[in-house]
């Protein structure tokens, strides 16, 4: 798709099963031949925590290619509301996880997806601590962002946020609307909708 649209679409994460045994081949076939961008992970459908160490030689793979990771952070919608959650446990996408891999692999770029509910305060304390991880705010509609995330990204973390969608699941006419509607000013939205993005990630 990426490839056949380049037009449109400027690059692609890609993912790996970290417990597969063939995951680090697949790894550097993804950036090496496929030229992936980097790698996405989901920590409540993968049912591991990132700081499990039995996923450092991936790690310390992925940091070897210099490639970045972006990583789910807080709740999920999937098996919400079915007994049990269906068997996933939402504290594997902690932002505690997140600060430990970052402080382990302190060179290794990591985008924090998503506000992290309900631990925002903490995701906010590992992005501003940990200067290796960076934070994109898909999956919210902004009108419902909580209000320390709306002060910090226009102040502290500035450098740090970047714009993300989650479509289909809100259209982009509602997510650009409510983004325009928090008062930011246009050089700050420029820098959230794709100046960082294109800094962090070397677009």
């Amino acid at each position: 798709m990426r490839d056949a649209h380049p037009e449109t679409i400027i690059q692609a994460w890609g993912t790996v099963d970290p417990f597969k045994d063939d995951a680090i081949t697949e790894a550097k076939h993804a950036i090496n031949d496929l030229h992936m961008l980097g790698f996405h992970f989901h920590p409540i459908m993968g049912r591991y925590s990132v700081d499990d160490r039995r996923l450092y030689p991936l790690w310390e793979t992925l940091n070897e290619l210099k490639v970045p990771v972006m990583i789910d952070v807080g709740t999920t919608g999937m098996g919400a509301g079915m007994p049990g959650g269906s068997g996933t446990l939402i504290r594997y996408a902690h932002p505690m996880a997140i600060d430990q891999l970052a402080a382990d692999f302190p060179y290794l770029t990591i985008v924090a997806a998503h506000p992290g509910w309900p631990w925002t305060e903490e995701m906010i304390a590992v992005a501003l601590h940990k200067g290796n991880v960076y934070w994109e705010l898909s999956g919210w509609a902004p009108k419902y962002f909580p209000e320390s995330v709306v002060r910090d990204a226009k102040g502290r973390l500035r450098d740090k946020v970047m714009f993300g969608s989650d479509y289909p699941s809100i259209p982009y006419e509602r997510l650009l609307r409510e983004w325009s509607e928090i008062g930011y000013s246009d050089e700050l939205l420029e820098q959230i909708f794709h100046g960082n993005a294109e800094r962090v990630l070397g677009l």
